[in-house]
C-alpha cells in the first residue's frame, strides 16, 4: 500500500515486534482478518496502520504495509489482508500462515489520518473496497470508548459479495448509519444501479458541508481524489477532508 510514512509519536523510532496469530477469520472470498498478539505492543491510534515482515529460513525476507482494523485492546491487533492471488505477502498471510505461527510487524504509523475518541465533530467516512479497514477501526473504536458522536459511512464496493464486516456492519450501533454503492452488481431489488461513486451520493449519504463534520476517505488513488473533489465542491473545507489512499504492491 502505498502510503506516507509518519510515526504516532512524531520523533519516535519504530520498532519490529514479534506478533503470532491468535485467529484468522475469513470476511469474504478474498479477504481475511489476522488476529494477532504482540507481547509488547505500544498500541495504536483509530486510522493507523503498520508494516507486516515475512523472513524465508534463507534469509531473505519482504514486508507490506496493512491498516488496522481493530480499536486499541492491549495486545490484540487485528489486520484485514485482501488476497492478491499473484502477490507475495498476502497469499501467504490470507492461506498459509496458521494460529501459533509468527510474523513481525512494525508500528503504528500514521499521525494524519486518525480519528481519537475526543473529538466531537460529526464524522463521514467514506471507503473505496478495502479502504474500510481503517474506517472499521475507527468506527470499533467509537464504539469501545462509549462516544455518541454521529458517524455515517458510505462504502463503495463492486458487489454484494465483496463487502467485507457484513454482519457487524448489519447489527450496528447507536448513532452509526451505513450505506452502499455498488459499482458492479446489485442486491435484488437494490433502488440505485450499479455505478461509481457520484456527488449526489454524497449528498443524500453524508453531511451537510454546513455541519462541518470530519471526513476521511480511504480507496484505491482514484476513488479517493474523486470522492474528496466531490466533498469540496460540495462545500466541504479541504482541511476537514482527510484522505489515505493505496495502490499496487505485489501484494
Amino acid at each position: 500500500m502505498a502510503r506516507a510514512a509518519v510515526p504516532r509519536r512524531l520523533g519516535g523510532r519504530l520498532l519490529w515486534h514479534a506478533a503470532e496469530l491468535l485467529e484468522r477469520r475469513a470476511e469474504s472470498e478474498t479477504a481475511a482478518t489476522l488476529v494477532l498478539r504482540v507481547p509488547d505492543w505500544p498500541g495504536h491510534l483509530a486510522g493507523q496502520h503498520v508494516d507486516v515482515r515475512l523472513t524465508a529460513e534463507d534469509g531473505y525476507s519482504t514486508q507490506r504495509s496493512y491498516s488496522l482494523a481493530s480499536a486499541p485492546d492491549g495486545d490484540r491487533v487485528e489486520l484485514t489482508v485482501q488476497r492478491v492471488d499473484d502477490g507475495e505477502v498476502s497469499p501467504y498471510l490470507t492461506g498459509v500462515l496458521m494460529p501459533g505461527d509468527l510474523v513481525e510487524i512494525r508500528g503504528p504509523v500514521g499521525g494524519w489520518f486518525v480519528w481519537r475518541p475526543e473529538q466531537t465533530e460529526p464524522v463521514l467516512l467514506v471507503a473505496g473496497g478495502s479502504g474500510i479497514v481503517p474506517l472499521m477501526s475507527m468506527i470499533r473504536t467509537r464504539q469501545a470508548a462509549g462516544s455518541r458522536v454521529p458517524f455515517r459511512l458510505l462504502y463503495s464496493v463492486r458487489s454484494p459479495e465483496d463487502r467485507l464486516y457484513t454482519a457487524e456492519l448489519r447489527k450496528g450501533s447507536p448513532g452509526l448509519d451505513s450505506a452502499y454503492v455498488f459499482t458492479r452488481g446489485t442486491p435484488d431489488g437494490w433502488p440505485r444501479p450499479p455505478g461509481r461513486l457520484v456527488a449526489d451520493d454524497l449528498v443524500r449519504d453524508g453531511w451537510p458541508a454546513d455541519f462541518e463534520p470530519a471526513c476521511y476517505v480511504c480507496g484505491p488513488t482514484g476513488f479517493v481524489e474523486k470522492a474528496a473533489a466531490h466533498l469540496v465542491l460540495l462545500g466541504h473545507a479541504p482541511e476537514r477532508v482527510r484522505t489515505e489512499r493505496f495502490g499496487p504492491s505485489g501484494g
